[in-house]
């Protein structure tokens, strides 16, 4: 296992750009960490930005505590590989729209009518933008 303080490298960028899912984990003081299954996108920028309900409890914790932490974990039948990034989350309000269209197309077929009527039901609703600011950046690869 490694350890970079606070950056990904073009490596992790590779494998994060693949349609894996992440496990988010929020900070909410003595009430340890539920993991959550989510879609997430890395930015150029070297931040890991996700979607989600203005409402959803995930919100609600980052708002009193910001910190959070993904990770990703290459599939069952590859060589074992995962990635963890930490750091202070911000609440965004634009762009959100437009990431879960971009992540419906990378995680779902959008040509099967089913798929793209799920989409369109997400896209009615309000959603925010999540960006996790990597502060701790740990990986291993076997």
């Amino acid at each position: 296992m490694s350890t970079d303080a606070s950056s990904l490298t073009a490596q992790d960028l590779e494998f994060l750009r693949r349609p894996l899912h992440g496990f988010l984990s929020v900070a909410d003081g003595p009430i340890p960490p539920q993991p959550r299954p989510v879609w997430f996108e890395a930015t150029a920028e070297g931040t890991i930005q996700l979607f989600t309900a203005p409402d959803s409890l995930k919100v609600r914790r980052l708002r009193r505590d910001p910190r959070a932490s993904i990770v990703v974990a290459a599939p069952v039948g590859e060589r074992e590989r995962w990635l963890s990034v930490a750091g202070r989350t911000t609440v965004e309000s634009g762009g959100a729209p437009e990431l879960c269209a971009r992540l419906a197309a990378r995680y779902w077929d959008l040509d099967d009518p089913a798929r793209a009527d799920d989409l369109a039901e997400i896209l009615a609703t309000e959603q925010i933008r999540l960006v996790i600011h990597p502060e701790t950046v740990s990986r291993f690869a076997y």
